[in-house]
């Protein structure tokens, strides 16, 4: 049992303004620090103190000074552990309910401003056109350099209805601009489905929540209704999920795995940072019922892909490397965002927390994703011309290695395997680059879609062939 409460005691994303955290409030036991203290260091911490408190330009709050430095202890170690106040501790339980008031987007810190790892669709950030990679420069009049992520989130929620005007700086357009946008209640959507055409689903995982497993089963029961009959193959698409519950996660791995099939472990110093989680009931539901006895029959061994790219992050690389170790699924797309670290969230006896990262995760092979991400088995860029595909204007795609204090990965000894990018769907030059809507999926317009459609159509002949009865 306490392997299992720490199951859902454990984040596996970045900082957010978005239902894309695990969290849990169950209390960590103390442990006796057999190291003796740093007196050295301490009385030089002492001696800054005192100079700040006497000599600094206004007076400052002793609270203020222990807080900033208890934060700069924290995000001095890695770019997603962080001290969380009593309202940040708050704001961060409710952020796994999939409700909250705020903008909607997951945030994380490059070259001491505020990055947008990803947007959350049907969010006011994502209606205002915020992509990932952009850098928050300024919140309203406050600069955002310097900021952490916390106080970051602080300024950007706010009552709904509220506006806030952000300054943004997209590396890609070579540009700086602002953009106003109305704060609201988000209600986030974390399944969506669509039937392509006939015999061919689309399931979309936009990030991975409390009832991701139950709505992803609902999706799957839904598309098989509306196909009238065993689909014939699946596209999963894991594209900007910034990750989330570390459960849900292995739920959606254990949709289309075997019982009992490894799905991640995890390795940390402590005891119970070390976790072997399979596709069992009691690693993905608390209730202890099992919701994926719902699915229809056909889902355990169809024909699977999955949609990857540098959005793809945390719990949704989980997910990625899992069926791809256990070649259950072709992942198609580009190299992930490479975050394989997981963060636990520590209540203080004083109120709050702090976000600290305890383990790595491992793929069911044993790889570590840090910093280096789930490397897909066919490369398929986002543009949908030729010219725009060899363009060095493409958008940039920031990743966990581009982290300031990133966490190394202690088994990347071997440079990535090599791997063709297939040719785009559409070859007409003058052809727009085509515009991923995850709303209205469109493998005509989506070229990594088109192409994910078009794997499940050969892998469908190659089946077909493999079964057929020999020619007399």
């Amino acid at each position: 049992m306490s392997n299992l409460r720490n199951t859902f005691a454990l984040v596996t994303g970045g900082a957010v303004l978005g239902a894309v955290l695990t969290m849990s409030v169950s209390a960590v036991a103390e442990r006796e620090a057999s190291a003796p203290l740093p007196l050295n260091e301490l009385r030089t911490f002492a001696e800054v103190f005192g100079r700040i408190k006497q000599d600094y330009v206004e007076p400052v709050e002793d609270k203020k000074l222990i807080n900033e430095a208890i934060n700069g202890m924290l995000t001095g170690l890695d770019p997603h552990s962080a001290y969380l106040d009593p309202e940040a501790y708050k704001e961060l339980r409710e952020g796994t309910q999939g409700e909250f008031g705020g903008l909607g987007i997951e945030i994380g810190s490059e070259d001491g401003f505020i990055k947008v790892i990803a947007p959350i669709e049907d969010t006011p950030a994502f209606r205002a056109g915020l992509k990932s990679g952009d850098l928050i420069v300024k919140i309203d009049e406050t600069s955002a350099r310097g900021l952490s992520t916390t106080d970051a989130v602080k300024k950007m929620r706010g009552k709904p209805g509220t506006k806030i005007t952000l300054t943004i700086a997209r590396k890609s357009e070579n540009r700086t601009f602002t953009v106003q946008i109305t704060r609201a209640i988000i209600k986030t959507k974390s399944v969506r489905w669509k039937l392509l055409e006939p015999d061919y689903g689309y399931v979309r995982v936009a990030q991975f929540q409390e009832h991701t497993v139950e709505n992803l089963v609902d999706a799957l029961v839904s598309v098989s209704k509306d196909n009238k009959k065993p689909l014939k193959g699946l596209i999963i698409d894991l594209r900007d999920d910034p990750g989330g519950l570390l459960n849900a996660a292995v739920g959606v791995s254990a949709a289309f795995l075997p019982k009992d099939a490894l799905v991640v472990y995890t390795e940390g110093r402590a005891p119970d940072a070390k976790m072997r989680l399979t596709a069992s009931v009691q690693n993905y539901s608390r209730k202890g019922e099992d919701p994926l006895n719902r699915l229809p029959a056909e889902m355990r061994d169809i024909p699977l892909v999955v949609l990857v790219n540098a959005g793809t992050a945390s719990a949704s690389e989980i997910v990625a490397g899992a069926l791809q170790d256990h070649k259950r699924a072709v992942v198609v797309g580009v190299q992930t965002f490479g975050k394989g670290s997981v963060q636990s969230i520590l209540p203080l006896g004083s109120a709050g927390g702090i976000k600290l990262t305890t383990a790595r995760y491992f793929t069911p092979n044993g790889r570590s994703i840090q910093a280096k991400g789930i490397e897909p088995d066919v490369v398929v860029e986002e543009q949908t011309t030729q010219k725009a595909a060899a363009s060095p204007q493409t958008p940039l795609r920031l990743r966990e290695a581009d982290l300031e204090h990133h966490l190394s990965n202690p088994s990347d000894k071997s440079a990535p395997k090599s791997v063709t990018p297939l040719t785009p769907v559409e070859q007409k030059e003058d052809k727009p680059e085509s515009t991923v809507n995850p709303r209205d999926p469109n493998p005509k317009t989506d070229n990594q879609l088109g192409q994910a459609l078009n794997i499940l159509k050969v892998q469908r002949i190659l089946e077909s062939k493999n079964t057929s009865p020999a020619k007399q």
